[in-house]
């Protein structure tokens, strides 16, 4: 129905409000408890309702669901009038009212065991009322497992998938950067911390293959053999791939180029853990100030991957393949210029162009590019020159434009 458990949508102008605010509390302090409300059905007609309401809790004792009964005891506060009990009196109508609702008094009727005795109360109400020493305590029964098999939704489960997520966002910040750059991880501190996120991605395939997940019944399968085929037939290939060390591979000196650039192409297939990511972060949603900081993050992303994108055509083309020149036209050769890091020619060795700005102020330069580019601001200190270049500044300027279009009204 995707409507409020406490039935306001019920409510009509004789429903008691302090019985109202009565309800309301008992789901806002997690309480358990008992009322009689007159409600209306969808015709308008009033209904009297004995409502109980029973926390669930789960095994770290957290409120999780509740559990509401509502019995119909309109034949005890006013006996129905129709067309067989005309011309009857008041007395015989509500003894023909009980008797025909005593299936809705055994239902409220509290048990009574051998042995025990029911003081009587002057008042239908304080009979059928039950107070918390009676009212059961429910509990979420957790699935039972084997041994091996870990529930998706455990704690240790949930801090391992934030960390998988934080080393995810790693991975993409540093996968485009050193495929764009060309950058060898020669500096050991790197080298240890890119190992360490390749075996943690490897213990997550194991973990994976003996972590429960939700069918499309919404029930929990535990079985292993169904959570090994559900994972070898969705992330296990994807999984594999991002956990191969890559940068080991390229930190050996006698690599061939090729087979080098090969693996660091390569290294782009873990950018797809990120549809892992954004499934775990739907949970997020409807929190605004989560929201706000999903969407900075994702188009600072953008802004990160479309700059080291901007870098490798331009340091593609800032030699001209069919002389081998320089474009003196090329932001990369304007930018060497006014750093005081020109290219230069090396004849006696390489005979290969050399020098250059610095990668810390190509990569600055780049963001800058993308970020004016990405929100239509531009200044034209920085411009693209070869065909390349105007292209790729055009589909920037058209993902700008969406993100203003379709994004911002969101973030707002």
């Amino acid at each position: 129905m995707q409507k409020s458990s406490t039935c306001s949508f019920m409510y009509g102008e004789l429903t008691d409000k302090e019985t109202c605010e009565k309800v309301r509390q008992t789901f806002e302090n997690y309480e358990m408890n008992s009322f009689e409300i007159l409600m209306y059905k969808k015709n308008r007609m009033p209904v009297w309702f004995f409502v109980k309401i029973a926390p669930i809790r789960n095994e770290q004792d957290k409120v999780v669901l509740f559990l509401c009964t509502f019995s119909d005891i309109t034949a005890f506060k006013q006996p129905i009038e129709d067309d067989s009990s005309k011309g009857w009196g008041k007395f015989a109508r509500l003894t023909r009212a009980l008797t025909s609702s005593r299936g809705v008094l055994q239902q409220l009727a509290p048990t009574v065991h051998k042995g025990e005795s029911v003081h009587k109360q002057s008042r239908l109400a304080e009979v059928l009322q039950l107070g918390c020493d009676i009212l059961p305590q429910y509990k979420q029964e957790a699935p039972k497992t084997p041994p091996h098999i870990i529930l998706h939704y455990c704690t240790f489960k949930t801090t391992w998938d934030w960390v998988i997520l934080i080393l995810t966002f790693y991975t993409a910040i540093m996968v485009p950067y050193n495929v764009s750059f060309k950058t060898k991880q020669n500096n050991v501190t790197w080298l240890v911390v890119d190992s360490i996120v390749d075996v943690i991605f490897l213990v997550d395939i194991v973990l994976n293959f003996h972590t429960t997940f939700v069918g499309p019944a919404g029930e929990v399968i535990s079985d292993p053999k169904l959570i090994r085929m559900n994972y070898v037939k969705t992330w296990f290939v994807i999984d594999l791939l991002s956990c191969l060390p890559y940068d080991v591979i390229n930190a050996f000196e006698n690599v061939d180029e090729g087979i080098s650039s090969l693996f660091s192409s390569l290294k782009v297939v873990r950018l797809l853990r990120l549809g892992r990511v954004a499934r775990k972060l739907d949970h997020y949603i409807e929190y605004g100030a989560a929201v706000l900081l999903l969407l900075v993050c994702v188009f600072g992303l953008a802004a990160h991957w479309l700059a080291c994108i901007w870098y490798s055509i331009g340091d593609y083309e800032v030699i001209n393949g069919a002389n081998h020149l320089l474009r003196r036209t090329s932001w990369l050769y304007l930018l060497g210029e006014a750093a005081g890091t020109p290219y230069r020619f090396n004849v006696s060795g390489t005979e290969m162009w050399e020098g250059g700005p610095s990668k810390d102020s190509v990569y600055i330069t780049s963001l800058y590019f993308t970020m004016t580019s990405l929100t239509s601001i531009g200044f034209g200190n920085i411009a693209p020159t070869t065909d390349a270049e105007k292209i790729f500044a055009v589909a920037m300027m058209m993902i700008g434009l969406e993100y203003q279009f379709y994004i911002e009204p969101v973030m707002i």
